[in-house]
């Protein structure tokens, strides 16, 4: 298989470095989870929402892949508030896997969407590594092996490409490309596929994002700002047996507005006065010089400028520039609480080589 461009000519970590981050459990009393020895390798976080013809099928195929694998998991299945008899099939499937406790079922109350589901997912999930896909049966099970063992190679995170996608051309594949072209102009992380659900993560890498709105799709580029070493392997792609997508062209808009949510994060989430600064300064500028040019017209040339619409436009700019400016300082110190009260760090160290752990 062609691996993506973005593979990073770092050294790549041991296979068998996985540290463990309290984070990447989702846990909220570090007394409760489990000890390293006892996390599993593998987590499979599974959303599901109005999938109740393919949830029999999914379960016995994804079952079979792991215990083909030589790895010890644990498999999560997130029901979105689905309404089509997801949730008693879901209880069923629950109850005959009580024995081995290797699936477990998250029920939530009602429809969030994908990316509150994936992060419910993430909550529970305690695996060493993390992979997602859909549970509408178009990413092949067989496939976690792939991903999985890709980011054994050294990766934070393995995002499957589907390079043979079975899907409508109009609806589907076009709007696709074109949106997976702009997110890797806009991000600089440069993936074939955003969409693809099929994706492997390091748990610590989960452990530091939050997921808001629609940002799963960005999963990749919210990895990127914090630092993760990223790859993309083709994976295969099945059409739709049964019943009907959950996306559809009315989504564009809300990925326009994600995208620029990422963006900011990317370029000024750390030094939103970067931002807001120039844009107020450049603003009360054209003020302050429109109210002198209009103020020697008055004093100098005794010509009134009470009528004038230059006049409006220097309150306005005035007045702007200094809200832009006020704004800015405010987000700078919303960010400092933001990072100072979880003490989340504005940097993240991969490696520590050499020297004593102790300071002083």
């Amino acid at each position: 298989m062609t691996n993506s461009p973005l593979e990073l000519p770092t050294s790549p970590l041991p296979s068998s470095s996985l540290p463990y981050s309290p984070l990447s459990s989702g846990a909220t009393d570090s007394r409760f989870m489990p000890q390293s020895s006892d996390r599993p390798d593998l987590s499979i976080v599974v959303p599901i929402y109005n999938e109740v013809e393919t949830i029999p099928t999914l379960v016995a195929r994804i079952t079979k892949v792991l215990e083909g694998m030589d790895v010890t998991y644990e498999f999560i299945c997130v029901d979105d508030g689905s309404t089509d008899g997801s949730v008693p099939l879901l209880r069923k499937v629950a109850q005959e896997h009580t024995a081995s406790g290797d699936l477990r079922v998250v029920l939530l109350r009602r429809n969030y969407g994908q990316s509150a589901a994936m992060s419910a997912g993430f909550h529970q999930a305690i695996g060493k590594v993390i992979v997602t896909l859909d549970g509408d049966l178009q990413n092949e099970p067989a496939d976690i092996a792939t991903v999985y063992y890709k980011l054994l190679e050294g990766y934070d995170l393995v995002s499957g490409w589907r390079k043979e996608r079975q899907d409508d051309a109009v609806t589907r594949l076009l709007p696709s490309k074109i949106a997976n072209g702009l997110i890797a102009r806009v991000t600089g992380v440069h993936l074939h596929d955003y969409g693809c659900s099929l994706k492997a993560y390091r748990a610590e890498v989960l452990g530091d994002m939050h997921l808001y709105g629609e940002l799963h799709r960005f999963l990749p580029a919210l990895a990127y700002i914090e630092g993760a070493r990223i790859t993309e392997i083709p994976v295969r792609h099945h059409a739709r047996q049964f019943g009907q997508s959950k996306y559809g062209l009315g989504r564009t808009l809300r990925v326009v507005m994600d995208l620029l949510t990422i963006y900011f994060m990317k370029t000024f989430l750390t030094r939103p006065m970067h931002i807001f600064g120039p844009f107020g300064i450049v603003s009360m500028s054209i003020g302050l010089a429109i109210g002198l040019y209009l103020t020697f017209i008055k004093l100098f040339l005794n010509e009134s400028i009470g009528n004038r619409p230059l006049l409006l436009l220097a309150v306005l700019l005035l007045l702007s520039g200094i809200q832009l400016f006020s704004f800015g300082l405010l987000a700078e110190l919303n960010m400092r609480t933001y990072h100072e009260s979880q003490r989340r760090p504005i940097y993240r160290v991969r490696e520590v080589l050499g020297g004593s752990a102790e300071n002083g």
